[in-house]
């Protein structure tokens, strides 16, 4: 298929940090956005073991791996690897399934529409990067 494996690696790391800065900005509004306080939070982290503090971030990384290597898949399908393309790309991937995805499990949940913005926001700019990065190192 001719995936840059480096880039992939590079796009995922790139994405998994861009999601700290992200909800590191943008954390307390989406707890409340949650309907959550911070104490709440904070309780019900309190009684959890480290490794189930830790397991999400690595579920993160996987899942960012995961994405990336997907993304790279895709565009190698659809023509020239280059920053644009990856860009284009992952803005494309975002619109057709993840920002569908999320507005539709979060109306059935009744979830309040600043928490479809916020998440939704993270995963635009985690493909937007990764396609990026993706289109920078080319094949």
């Amino acid at each position: 298929m001719g995936i840059n494996y480096l880039a992939v690696l590079v796009a995922a790391v790139a994405a998994w940090i861009f999601g700290a800065v992200w909800y590191g900005i943008l954390g307390k509004q989406w707890m409340a956005a949650m309907g959550k306080t911070e104490e709440q939070c904070k309780a019900e982290q309190s009684g959890r073991s480290r490794v189930a503090f830790f397991a999400p971030f690595v579920l993160a990384f996987v899942a960012a791996l995961i994405i990336a290597w997907v993304l790279a898949g895709v565009m190698a399908h659809v023509g020239p690897i280059t920053i644009r393309a990856g860009v284009i790309s992952g803005a494309f991937v975002w619109f057709g399934f993840v920002l569908t995805t999320i507005v539709v499990n979060n109306a059935f949940a009744m979830r309040k529409p600043m928490l479809s913005a916020i998440d939704a926001g993270h995963w635009l700019g985690v493909l937007l990067v990764a396609g990026a990065i993706i289109g920078a190192f080319g094949r």
